[in-house]
């Protein structure tokens, strides 16, 4: 049987490319069906709804962008679920919280199918090079046969254990991804508002031992005010909430995720949710002209006191 694709958004789009490149026969689907033509003109099959994709493939792999799409493409809750998964293998790329994964699982492995947890860490552009590192969770047995489906897409997979154990996983790679791209743009601003050569700063930051592949990709998009995005900072925000909403629940601090998320907050109130993440540069901009600057500890300024309150909150 096919291999079934459901979700060709900014990151699903190149998976499922890699995937049909590599001669995998695959069958997909998309809300939204302009994003399929990429796929059908490389040799993938276009199914007329995800009930085609899991009469046709045994394993479909979902890379949707929330619960509320999973559970709208499998038909949770109305009968329509168990006849859908039973007999196949649900793969969830995508990221959500990890008592829904959980329950998820349940659900499927309830209806007669296996399921497998494989969220992956990298950007649109290491998607489109099929160079994402996919972490998985579930039982032995589904997750070695879906292992080698994975290959054109990962570089390099990681057993984690059960679900959701494999979300936690990615919830604590975003958690150092967010935190190290903002701490970047801040001392890019940091660095602009001295005067300094912002290049520069780059080439003193790639011949250091903070360079690393995040920061040589982030940092010319600064340097250059390149908005175009690769990780949404809408996105990079509802991962911000996730991982607080664990951090809450297992009594955790998180104080630097608590400050990104007030930053991320304010990016997506100015309206730059569709850029990448570096547009948080937009929310320190704004602080910094509305006087919340070096030297006045930590004041907030009448429009950062609007914005959502941070994470400790929740």
């Amino acid at each position: 049987m096919s291999l079934g694709f459901i979700g060709l958004g900014v990151m699903g789009q190149p998976m499922a490319l890699n995937l049909v490149r590599a001669g995998t026969p695959l069958v997909v689907w998309n809300r939204t069906p302009q994003r399929c033509a990429p796929l059908r003109a490389a040799g993938a099959e276009v199914a007329a709804g995800p009930a085609e994709v899991f009469e046709r493939a045994g394993t479909v792999i979902l890379m949707l962008a929330d619960e509320n799409a999973v559970d709208a493409v499998l038909g949770r809750g109305t009968p329509d679920f168990g006849a859908l998964v039973a007999g196949r293998t649900v793969v969830h790329m995508g990221t959500t919280a990890p008592e829904y994964s959980r329950g998820l699982h349940d659900a499927v492995r309830g209806a007669g199918g296996r399921y497998v947890e494989a969220p992956v860490s990298g950007s649109r552009i290491p998607a489109e090079q099929g160079e994402l590192v996919a972490m998985l969770a579930g039982d032995d047995d589904a997750v070695a046969a879906v292992r080698p489906l994975l290959a054109p897409m990962c570089r390099e997979a990681f057993r984690c254990g059960p679900v959701p154990d494999a979300l936690v996983m990615k919830l604590a790679v975003n958690l150092f991804l967010i935190t190290q791209v903002t701490g970047l743009t801040e001392a890019f601003h940091f660095a602009g508002r001295h005067g300094l050569d912002q290049g520069l700063l780059r080439d003193v930051l790639d011949a250091g031992p903070m360079a690393s592949a995040v920061s040589r990709m982030k940092a010319p998009k600064l340097l250059t005010r390149d908005f175009t995005v690769q990780a949404a900072a809408a996105d990079v925000l509802k991962n911000n909430r996730l991982i607080a909403d664990a951090a809450r629940k297992a009594g955790l601090a998180s104080p630097l995720l608590d400050v990104c998320h007030t930053l991320f907050t304010e990016t997506v109130a100015q309206g730059h949710g569709h850029e990448d993440m570096v547009a948080v540069l937009h929310a320190l901009e704004t602080r910094t002209e509305d006087g919340a600057a070096p030297g006045c500890s930590g004041k907030t300024t009448p429009r950062t006191r609007k914005a959502e309150p941070t994470t400790r909150t929740r």
